[in-house]
């Protein structure tokens, strides 16, 4: 018996086959000379919208922090200055602290407005003006990472928010090389802004496994290969895991010195409830006490806790002078003591004078009679 094949169907006793390419047209967009990916910009005096005109306002607002008030007020005529370009309207209101763009009737390019929002988002988190006007261009594209709900410990997330920025801002710099990005470090979050999806992407990536307890060198020595590999006419369309590092995360358990545990001997019965304040009171018949009573008998026992006290330190005293003798001994052995020697010399002066009253030899006396030689 005959097999048949699958696209083949039996009439009338016929093997007939199915043409599935009966309705099948050349497309005009299926040629490899066209690249899906470009991204064609916006042409104001040739593309226009279907109508002419939007069908209706859009509009975006962004608050700002309160230390960017005095930034953004010198910087608004420049953003005002580059909207206008894109016929988009801007509004910056310091009383509630919110910047807020619109589109206009004479707004033709349909993204423009979140290219706008973009640039208002980028500005409230502190990066330049001058950068930040990157946005409006169709090739830029931006994000900003919310790093501040990942850690919750303060102390761990400003840790590894460093770790991120590096030794003067060294690991920061090796990521925006490596990624060819703009990245910038503000409080609870991360701008990035770059010219492809892949390096944003990538940049991204790094930011969050960062605040995740993973080290940036290794993604930068991973992207550092990737980078290189791409360049190489043989290898750019092969698999790349056998040249790339593998970092595996080793958990090292230390072994903690074990306690000694007591035994204690087991009963059934619960321990003793420790007696309160008041049985004590009640014990000693304190309680019963009035207050003047009651105050007296603690004065008292804080004097004779202090006599106590003051008796030990006088002990100490008199054992710490019984000491001093020995000192002294070994002062008169080097040498004598000042008293001693000023007493001497007292002496040897009065003799002096006694026998230059006499007369001596010829009642004459020279100095170095009253000097000690």
């Amino acid at each position: 018996m005959a097999s048949i094949d699958k696209g083949e169907h039996i009439t009338d006793s016929k093997i007939e086959k199915k043409n599935h390419k009966k309705y099948r047209r050349d497309k005009p967009w299926d040629n490899e000379n066209i690249d899906h990916w470009k991204i064609d910009r916006w042409n104001i005096s040739e593309d226009k919208l279907p109508g002419g005109r939007l069908l209706e306002e859009s509009t975006f607002a962004t608050l700002f922090p309160k230390y960017r008030e005095n930034y953004l007020r010198q910087v608004w005529p420049v953003v005002t200055k580059a909207l206008d370009g894109h016929k988009i309207a801007c509004e910056l209101d310091l009383v509630e602290g919110s910047m807020t763009v619109r589109t206009t009737s004479a707004t033709t390019d349909p993204y423009i407005i979140l290219k706008a929002r973009d640039l208002l988002k980028l500005i409230a988190r502190s990066i330049p003006v001058v950068q930040a006007l990157k946005v409006l261009k169709d090739e830029c594209v931006s994000d900003i990472v919310k790093i501040g709900g990942i850690v919750r410990n303060k102390e761990r997330f400003i840790k590894r928010r460093q770790r991120l920025l590096g030794q003067d801002g060294s690991t920061l710099k090796a990521l925006e090389l490596v990624t060819g990005c703009f990245i910038l470090v503000q409080g609870n979050t991360v701008s990035i802004m770059s010219e492809s999806h892949k390096g944003l992407k990538q940049a991204r990536q790094v930011v969050v496994d960062c605040m995740n307890n993973i080290h940036p060198i290794y993604h930068i020595k991973r992207l550092m290969i990737m980078k290189e590999l791409a360049k190489d006419e043989k290898l750019k369309d092969e698999d790349w895991e056998r040249f790339l590092p593998k970092f595996a995360k080793k958990n090292v358990q230390r072994k903690k010195a074990a306690k000694k545990r007591e035994v204690k001997a087991y009963t059934p019965f619960p321990p003793a409830q420790t007696p309160r304040k008041v049985d004590m009171q009640l014990e000693t018949g304190e309680y019963f006490a009035s207050e003047e009573v009651r105050k007296t008998r603690q004065l008292i026992a804080k004097k004779s806790k202090a006599k106590a006290k003051s008796a030990e330190k006088r002990k100490l005293r008199e054992m710490e002078d019984g000491k001093l003798p020995a000192k002294r001994t070994r002062k008169e052995k080097g040498g004598g003591d000042k008293s001693s020697a000023a007493d001497v010399d007292v002496g040897r002066l009065q003799s002096n004078l006694k026998n230059s009253g006499r007369g001596g030899a010829g009642g004459k006396s020279s100095m170095s009679d009253f000097v000690q030689g």
